[in-house]
């Protein structure tokens, strides 16, 4: 492992610096002659780093490339504020109304429970991970362990994507709601430029303000921005009980008599969008670097901060759809609107203050928590080191900070919501899956200990259990009315669940915390995830690929090098450290002890 420290001349930097080795240091890039040569090797170790799986130990190992350790400031009840925090923003201020209007009716409720209950198996899969390799790295962490470094970086990449695009969406929200609170249309804060294409013409500065904002907080300090979460989510939790007994007080139970006017599909294509409202509990799992007590602190704290949002949620919808028709709900500002139209102008005010408070909560955990994404990428060098370095006195990943905030910033200046919420919702269940995925492989799998036999039989069911999944959410998106299709798919995960269940044993047992029921859970989490993502329009895949693309281009000329490189470096030294080891043990031993 690069003792970064002592390249640095002993002396621990500051963010924002920077020095010849922090971009692209690694063997393949010292000269062209080198790097020509590395472009050869492309295939080869491609397959070495599609093949090799990193260690939970060289995970947590990686932690001294950042040159300072992460202050470990935080318990459960931060956990859980920031679970809340960076959750309940946007997504159920304004995509609610939008899908109630558009897609569901008032069984936008039902769209609730069912994005619910798949984010909730996501939480579980993601606590078992975050309590046993307690590092930045989050998912990407996860699946380097277990899936490998090239399924790893692809995930990455859609991390960031997904908080880029998350934080983007939020923060033009934030303006929504603000001009609302000014009595305002939104785009009377926006600049109209008309020589660009519709979704991206209405500029927003104020968003761009507003991030800038979040940035300066994030850098100082994280138990300050803990802090400031405490507050603005307090507000915004007095705030949403203060619009569900109000409302119901307003509520009208004839708005209720056509439920299920969008039936089933409606349902099922609002729970895919509606998936964005819990996105950024991942956060979470990305805090346990800096959390005291993993092991007790992260399931309290995940799991507890799903289950009281879920349950909000699912009041908020209730609430809205009770108070006026769902063909009537605005779809800007559904919230403030509603109590408008009851003749309660005064409390407009109100939730849309509560809204502002809800969201700038959610911008700052996930500046905290993207920025920690981008700093364990960049400890595995798939991305340049320099964003790895945490900051000698605030304790915090600064570099990461300010560069992945700038990204979001330009995103939010441009973009529409829509076309925002759309692509986030592909990153986030395309994630998901994959750490369900990974989940099993971990219990199912280790090296030496699983035999080739039980191996084949994992990968067999895996392998099912996600093409008959992928086929469900085919026949679903292909077949408006039809059924059949289902009698085969469904059946056949279920047999791919029971074989994995049956006949194959457990590798491994978690040792501190683990997820429950499994292989049942986690493969309905798989099953559940490919499903919603049937749900999306085409527009947002093709935008899905054009990224992907962009990942792997940058990945084969660069990532795939610096990651090989580094891993081929970190095998020599901890050789080193297994020969010393048995050095001694020798020794001992031929010493007669």
């Amino acid at each position: 492992m690069m003792n970064q420290e002592k390249e640095s001349g002993g002396i621990r930097r500051r963010g924002c610096s920077y020095q010849k080795g922090d971009f692209l240091p690694e063997e393949s890039f010292k000269s062209w002659q080198n790097y020509t040569a590395a472009l050869k090797q492309t295939p080869h170790r491609l397959i070495d780093r599609i093949l090799t799986r990193s260690r939970d130990q060289a995970e947590l190992d990686s932690k001294a490339r950042s040159q300072t350790d992460m202050k470990k400031t935080l318990t459960w009840w931060d956990l859980i504020w920031f679970g809340m925090g960076a959750v309940i923003g946007a997504g159920i201020f304004v995509l609610t109304g939008l899908e109630a209007n558009k897609e569901a009716g008032p069984a936008v409720v039902l769209s609730y429970v069912v994005s619910g209950a798949s984010a909730l198996m996501s939480v579980f899969c993601y606590t078992e991970f975050a309590v046993e390799i307690p590092v930045a790295g989050g998912s990407f962490a996860y699946l380097r362990v277990e899936l490998g470094d090239f399924v790893a970086f692809i995930a990455a990449g859609n991390i960031l994507l997904e908080y880029v695009i998350g934080g983007a969406a939020v923060a033009r929200s934030w303006t929504s709601y603000f001009a609302t609170l000014c009595n305002h249309d939104p785009d009377d804060f926006r600049i109209i430029a008309h020589g660009l294409a519709d979704d991206y013409n209405r500029l927003d500065p104020i968003a761009v303000g507003v991030i800038a904002i979040i940035c300066v907080i994030a850098v100082l300090s994280t138990k300050g921005s803990s802090r400031l979460n405490y507050v603005a989510s307090f507000v915004h939790i007095i705030v949403i009980l203060f619009i569900i007994v109000c409302g119901l007080i307003k509520a009208d139970t004839k708005n209720y008599d056509d439920f299920f006017h969008y039936k089933a599909r409606g349902v099922f294509k609002a729970s895919a969008v509606l998936f964005f409202a819990y996105v950024g509990f991942d956060a979470v799992s990305t805090m346990a670097e800096e959390t005291k007590n993993p092991a007790k602190d992260i399931p309290i704290g995940l799991v507890g901060s799903m289950v009281i949002t879920t349950t909000l949620y699912c009041a908020l919808a209730v609430t809205l759809c009770l108070m006026q028709p769902y063909y009537d709900i605005d779809v800007n500002a559904p919230f403030s609107k509603a109590f408008e139209k009851v003749g309660w102008d005064w409390a407009k005010y109100v939730v849309a203050a509560g809204a502002l408070k809800g969201m700038t909560s959610v911008l700052l955990v996930g500046a905290v928590g993207q920025a920690r994404y981008l700093t364990h990428i960049a400890r595995t060098h798939m991305m340049p080191p320099w964003f790895a370095i945490v900051d000698a006195k605030t304790g915090t990943p600064v570099n990461a900070t300010v560069v992945m905030l700038m990204a979001t910033a330009v995103i939010a200046f441009f973009t529409k919501l829509d076309i925002l919420s759309n692509l986030l919702s592909i990153s986030t269940l395309f994630i998901f899956m994959l750490v369900a995925v990974a989940l099993l492989v971990r219990r199912y799998y280790v090296s030496g200990v699983t035999t080739a036999a039980n191996r084949n039989k994992l990968v067999a069911c895996l392998v099912t259990i996600m093409v008959s999944s992928c086929f469900t959410a085919g026949y679903w998106g292909l077949s408006k009315h039809g059924w059949i299709g289902y009698c085969i798919t469904v059946p056949i995960w279920l047999g791919a669940t029971v074989c994995l269940w049956a006949f194959v044993p457990h590798a491994r047992e978690p040792k501190m915390w683990g997820v429950p029921l499994v292989p049942w859970l986690p493969s309905t989490s798989i099953a559940i995830n490919i499903f919603l993502l049937g749900s999306i329009d085409s527009a947002s895949f093709l935008r899905f690929a054009g990224w992907t693309g962009l990942l792997l281009v940058y990945y084969f000329l660069f990532g795939l090098h610096a990651a090989y490189d580094t891993a081929k470096e970190d095998e020599k030294q901890w050789s080193k450290v297994e020969q010393g080891k048995n050095g001694y043990e020798n020794k001992h031993i031929d010493n007669g002890s």
